[in-house]
Formats: structure tokens, sequence, C-alpha cells
């Protein structure tokens, strides 16, 4: 879908506009034929005669702009045509069929994919950082993923439409245009750098920015442009001096300047905390060689030149990113003392990292095949191979983010093999990538040499090494997220592959022990177990065991379901008799808890019992203080339940809560020293604050009793709380108060 234009020529008209497309063509020499392209063309215009753009501009203008850019990355006729068709099926009456008729199958299966490619807006990550599940099916997610795999142009397409959109985007309201460049900078950017498309990823960032951070984005501008003259005199003179040494080498090399764009200098800003006149990259140059033996050689006479910054340096090509980016940097001192970084790489590796997968058209017609090509689709079609293994289709889709939206890091075994792994990977992670069995039966690791827990978070450059023992199995703690053991969805989807093949019997039994102790760890006693399996879609309770036994079910999920049916009774009703008291009123829709049979009241929470979202609760009408919420087991309610029933009056927790409540928890543990730290460190973390500490400690067995008064907001968040606190060295127990 189109979204602005801003860029054509008022005067211009579509045929004028399709003519200098024709001009292009026959300047670049490619192989493109004329006459098929023609015809798309006339059919494009005729169906979109009657559409405008945003700023009122013929439809058409978008799609000859959009077959532009695929000529630029070298595509060939039936991208092109494609380019020009690509939103007649969308957004005219003309049918799939019809196009098919007319411009043949290879055509219509290019547009009809690329009309596919909407279900990625469905991948937007929220506020959370969470993907919306709704509406795209991990099925759907697969067929759209062959697509990609069957024909990589269908994503060159889409991405080119999506660069064209972000160029024409200045006709748009703010709120859109951020919408808009929320989506590129989160989705298309990372796919174009995936696939290794250089050349349009780092357009589709810096447009993104510019419209999600203005004010960075034009201080930075502003940066660049102000010593333009000076800095382009500085890099002309410093590539000639590179040129003329290079000669005496006898290294037959391009040598050019290198402009920085600007979203890839605010990143590195805040990635290394720098100020912009202090990165080395602001002034770069690149060397082109024919040879891969010249790339180094080149190299030694850079360096041989000026001196090179320590801790500058990345060998791309010894070992390449993720995306097959393969080139050598360095930083140097370069003339009158100032910091200059040199990319240097073979013209092959020069074209693989603008054009990435749209590399692979230009040998195409000569039989030649592009081992980078086959690398990257082999990478999509890998994808595909996950939906036996991932039962959910959230998880699936889950785990194609990870591979695709999130940076990588690269880790080594100890032989040396460089595994690619999402950031933020663990050591157990590593163990599972490695192998099933080598996760399995992992007890332990080895950073660098060092022993780190297995919840570290690996870096780059870092060498892994696993500790096995003999006759090892998964512990169910690792798949709860909230202990940070496993952070990767191919490394939870072998556990729980796992477990499913374990006995039947024994996952109920170890399913029905975690539930108990996670209710009785967040002092739950009044939650149905038939209920709990019936929101979880369960037929009974022996499977809703099962499940949290083979670790389908987490305790993170559990204490967010029970906090979803917190209060929720069976039958609702309204007392029998109005009760008639002096009650203070608050404005409509104030409150975080519903009263039935009485609106706008003042309510409070009970000291006694402190409850909080996901304890069943019962309000208590007072005389003079409103209503008082309590939990259903509360002391207090069950004396009113004999005294006076009648002031007892039903109510549940609203579904939006915004406040904070007060929880008490009490800790037994082996005392040592940085205990209390440790949990107040957790605390923190987890954005909880701490309204006050009490311990003990018994000298004769060591043993320390601390209780902590929490401000919480909600049982989700305290079953978290729980959790990591419980993993801590010396605790034996964690678990909350309610007397």
């Amino acid at each position: 879908m189109v979204y602005v234009e801003a860029v054509a020529d008022v005067h211009d008209t579509p045929l004028e506009r399709y003519n200098a497309l024709e001009g292009k063509i026959r300047e670049s020499q490619a192989n493109i034929d004329l006459d098929l392209l023609r015809q798309a063309f006339d059919f494009a215009n005729e169906a979109h005669k009657d559409q405008v753009r945003a700023s009122g501009e013929p439809y058409v203008f978008h799609v000859i702009s959009v077959a532009e850019i695929l000529l630029s990355l070298n595509l060939d006729t039936p991208s092109l045509m494609a380019a020009l068709l690509h939103d007649v099926v969308e957004d005219t009456d003309i049918t799939l069929e019809q196009l098919e008729d007319k411009f043949g199958k290879e055509v219509a299966t290019l547009v009809d994919s690329v009309t596919k490619m909407k279900a990625f807006a469905n991948l937007k990550p929220d506020q959370n950082g969470n993907i919306k599940k709704e509406g795209l099916k991990a099925e759907n997610l697969r067929k759209l993923l062959l697509a990609m795999a069957e024909d990589v142009r269908v994503v060159m397409i889409k991405l080119a439409d999506r660069l064209h959109n972000m160029r024409t985007l200045d006709s748009l309201p703010p709120k859109k245009q951020k919408l808009i460049a929320g989506e590129t900078a989160e989705i298309y950017a990372p796919l174009a750098n995936r696939l290794g498309i250089w050349q349009l990823k780092w357009e589709l960032e810096d447009l993104a920015f510019r419209y999600l951070d203005e004010v960075n984005y034009k201080k930075i501008a502003r940066y660049i442009s102000e010593r333009k003259i000076d800095r382009d005199k500085y890099i002309k003179d410093v590539v000639q001096i590179i040129q003329d040494n290079l000669k005496k080498n006898n290294i037959d090399a391009e040598v050019t300047g290198r402009s920085k764009h600007i979203y890839s200098i605010w990143k590195k800003m805040q990635r290394k905390h720098l100020g912009f006149h202090q990165l080395y990259d602001l002034r770069a140059v690149r060397i082109h060689v024919k040879e891969l033996k010249d790339c180094y050689h080149a190299l030694g006479v850079v360096h041989t030149l000026w001196k090179h910054i320590p801790y500058e340096f990345d060998d791309y090509i010894a070992t390449p990113k993720e995306n097959n980016y393969q080139s050598i940097h360095t930083a140097v001192i370069g003339p009158q003392g100032k910091t200059l970084e040199i990319q240097i790489r073979t013209f092959e590796m020069h074209k693989h990292a603008e054009y990435g997968v749209a590399a692979h058209w230009r040998y195409k017609e000569g039989g030649k095949q592009s081992g980078h090509y086959e690398q990257k689709i082999a990478w999509l079609r890998q994808l595909l191979e996950w939906k036996d293994e991932e039962k959910d289709a959230g998880d699936f889709i889950d785990r194609f983010k990870s591979e695709v939206f999130q940076d990588r890091v690269y880790v080594m075994t100890p032989d040396g093999e460089i595994i690619d792994m999402p950031q933020g990977a663990t050591p157990l992670d590593f163990a599972f990538y490695v192998h099933t069995e080598v996760g399995a039966r992992c007890r332990g690791a080895k950073v660098n040499g060092k022993m780190v827990p297995l919840t570290y978070e690996l870096k780059s450059g870092q060498q892994v090494e696993i500790l096995t023992t003999k006759n090892g199995s998964p512990s169910r703690d690792w798949l709860n997220p909230q202990l940070g053991y496993l952070k990767t969805s191919r490394a939870r989807a072998k556990v729980r592959h796992w477990f499913k093949q374990q006995n039947y019997d024994q996952n109920v039994l170890a399913g029905r022990d975690i539930l108990e102790k996670e209710l009785h760890r967040l002092a739950i006693s009044n939650i149905s177990h038939e209920k709990l399996a019936e929101k979880f879609q369960l037929d009974s309770a022996e499977q809703l065991f099962a499940e949290i036994g083979r670790g389908e079910i987490t305790t993170g999920q559990i204490a967010a379901t029970i906090q979803e049916l917190g209060g929720h009774s069976e039958q609702r009703h309204e007392p029998e008799a109005p009760i008639q008291q002096t009650i203070e009123l608050l404005p409509q829709g104030s409150g975080d808890v519903t009263i039935y049979g009485v609106d706008n009241v003042l309510t409070q929470i009970a000291q006694c019992c402190k409850p909080v979202p996901g304890d069943e609760i019962v309000g208590f009408i007072t005389k003079h203080r409103g209503i008082t919420i309590h939990r259903s087991d509360c002391h207090n309610v069950q004396h009113a339940l004999e005294e006076n029933s009648e002031r007892l009056i039903e109510v549940e927790w609203n579904h939006e809560i915004n406040q904070c409540y007060t929880v008490m928890i009490e800790l037994i543990a082996m005392d040592r020293q940085g205990l209390l730290r440790d949990i107040t460190a957790i605390l923190a973390n987890l954005e909880i604050n701490v309204l006050g500490v009490n311990t003990s400690t018994n000298k004769a067995d060591y043993s320390a009793r601390m209780r902590l008064t929490l401000e919480i907001a909600g049982i989700a968040q305290l079953s978290r709380a729980l959790n990591r606190i419980s993993q801590l060295p010396n605790v034996v127990e964690v678990y909350r108060i309610t007397d």
C-alpha cells in the first residue's frame, strides 16, 4: 500500500516519468525487455488512472519509482514488471487471474507474494517489545517465508516499495509518519540488513530516524555539514597518499572517500557513550582490491603509514557478520593527528556488501552461482523447519523475530568454531545451539576460561566451554523466563520437546508439585485448579498439571492467569437489600475495583490482609470511610460473616490496574554477607519499591529470617520477584505472608 509522494516534478506526466525510467535503463545497459516493461506500465497506468497520492500526484508515480530502485539493484525484467504492477490487485478491481492471463505466472506470483508481505506489519513490536500475534497464524507466516525463500525478489520489491514510501513521507500527519517510520526501523531495515542489502538498509534507517527522533537527526546532520568542505579536502589528500603508496607496493586498488550515515553515527554514539567529535569514522576511506591476499597487503601499507588505534580493528573477512558481510575495518591516527577509519575489501565483497541477495541477479544469466546468495536463502529455508518444532503460533513468531530483528553475537567453541546467536543469549542457549544432548547434560560453563553462571549474557568474541554430566537432564527451571536461563526460542523449544517425551504420569506429578508450590508461595489458597485449567483451554486439572510438568505452561503464565481470575465469582449478584450508607463519591471511572450494586464510591485496601490484583476479594462497607477491600479468606471477613454479613458486598478487580499495592514477603536463608544487598538489587531491577525491611539472625544455626514490605503492581510481578530471589545462593524459601 502506498502512502505519500512529494518529489516528482509537478509538471511531469506518468508517461514522462516512465520515459525517464526507460532512459536510465538504456544508460545502464541493463538487459531489460523494454517491450514487456512498457506493457506493464500501460496496464498499471490504466488501472491507477483515477487514483492520486496524499500529495495529489498520480498514484502511478510511486510504482515507477519502485521500479527505478530495483533497477539500481540490477534486478531482472519480471522484477521491474512486478514493481510496476505490485499495487493493482490490492488497490484496484484487477484480479490476480487477470494479471496471470496478461503477463504470465511468474509476474503474477511475484505480485501476489508482495501483497502477502503486508503480514509483516503484524510483526511490529508494541511498547513492551512484544509482537502482536492476533491475525498472524504460524501457518500463514510459514507460507510467507516460503514465498520469500523460493523467490527472494519478493523481499526486494517490498523493501523498494517501503523505501520509496519513506522518501515521500512528508505529506502525512506526524502521528502516521511516526507509525510508518517505526515499522520501517523495527521490521524492514533489519530485514534488509539480514539479507545483506546495505544499499537499502542504510537509507531506510536514516529516513526512519529522521521521523522518529527529528531533534537528534537534525543535530547530527548539522554537525556533518558544518565542516564538509574541510573534511572533503582532507579525505581527498588522504586518498591520494594511500593510492600513491599502494601503487609503490604493486597493489592494484580503487580508493574512495566514504560517507557515514546519520543513524549509524547516532547508534555508535549511544553504544559507546561518545560525543560526536569523539567518533573515529566521520573521516573514512574505503579501499577496493582485486584479490583476498591484497586486502591484508593493503592493511600492512596503511598501518605502516599511520599509527593504528588500539581496539579499533575488526576482521570481518576471517569472521563474517551474520549476513555474510566481509571487510577489514581499522582506525588510525592520520595526517594532522586526526582519526581516520579505513575499510578494505575486494570488489566482490563490496558487491555483496551493497546488494546482498540482489547481487545474485548480476550473475543469473551467465549461469554462475553466488555462494553468499545460497547462504542467505538457506537461512530463509531453515526458518521453515521450525514449524514442526513449535506447537504454539506465538512461539514460532517470537522465534522468527529473534532470528530476523535482533542483533547478533558471535562466540566460539573451544575448537574455534564460530556460533552466531541472538544478542542476550546465555551459555545454556549456546549449549543447545551446539547440540541438544550437550544442552540437556549441561551443568556449568566457562567463558574465556573462567566459570560463569548459566544466566550469564554472552558477548561477541568470547570462547565458551560447556561442562556436562554423564547422565544429566534438563531442569524445569530452565523454562521459567523470569529466571533467565534461556533467552532463545530455539533452546526453549528443545527443552520443551525433551519434557514432552517423558512419562505422562511423571509430568502430572511434577506439574501438580510446581503449581502447589507457586500457589503456596503467592499465598493463594482459594483458586480452583479446574478454573485455571479452563482458562488455559484445557479439559481437566490433570491436563493442566501435565502441561506444567512438560514446561508448556510456566509459573509466570500461572501468575498472570491468577491475576486475571482474581476476585471473579462464578455468579454475580447484587445484595438482596440495598445498603443505605453515607459514602464519599469519587469521579466516574476512578478506582481499581468494580463494586456490584453501588457506583462511584471511595475504596481503600485493607491493611490487615493487603490484597493485590490476583487475590479473590470482597468489600466491607464502613460507616464513614467508604468500602474496604479485603482478601476473601481474611480472618476479619470471616468474623464479619458471623456478625455483619449484610455489610459485605461483591467486588472484583478492574481489568486495567494503574496503582501499586503493599505486600509483605518472608524469606528464610542461611545467613551470608551481601544477602540483603542481592535481594534489594533484584527488586530494584524489577522496579519494585521496598518500603521496609525487618531481619533477624539465629547465631546457633546461622539461619536468617527477613520480612520485606514491598510495593507491587500485581500477582504476576510478585511471582517474578519471588522466582528471582529463590535462585539466590543460601536462600531456602521465600513466600508471601498475609497476616
